[in-house]
């Protein structure tokens, strides 16, 4: 079984450092391959889930973020309605003291 059998050439998704590794590993003996072969899985598998999931929380933090926009803007146009009403509720309540 040659070498560019045994592994992928290329994965877009892995670094090409890991991927070098797994050329090297291809190249062993059956003995020694095939006691490096399940580990050096594991290690891609582990490092796409954990890419996938460092992809999960940059969205998310991404949404967190524009959440705190719209809720910063609201907050700001609340204080602005707040302060207008204020300002009529504060005149009205004047106008009616000086009728009286």
């Amino acid at each position: 079984m040659s070498a560019s059998s045994r592994f992928p050439a290329e994965q877009d998704d892995v670094p090409r450092e890991l991927l070098e590794l797994g050329r090297r590993i291809a190249t062993l003996q059956d003995p020694h391959y095939d006691r490096l072969v399940d580990p050096y899985a594991q290690v891609v598998d582990c490092f796409k889930r954990r890419k996938r999931i460092l992809m999960l929380v940059q969205d998310a933090l991404a949404q967190l973020r524009l959440d705190i926009k719209y809720l910063m803007f609201d907050l700001e146009v609340t204080r602005k309605e707040r302060d207008e009403f204020k300002a009529q509720l504060e005149e009205s309540e004047r106008g009616d003291q000086g009728s009286r």
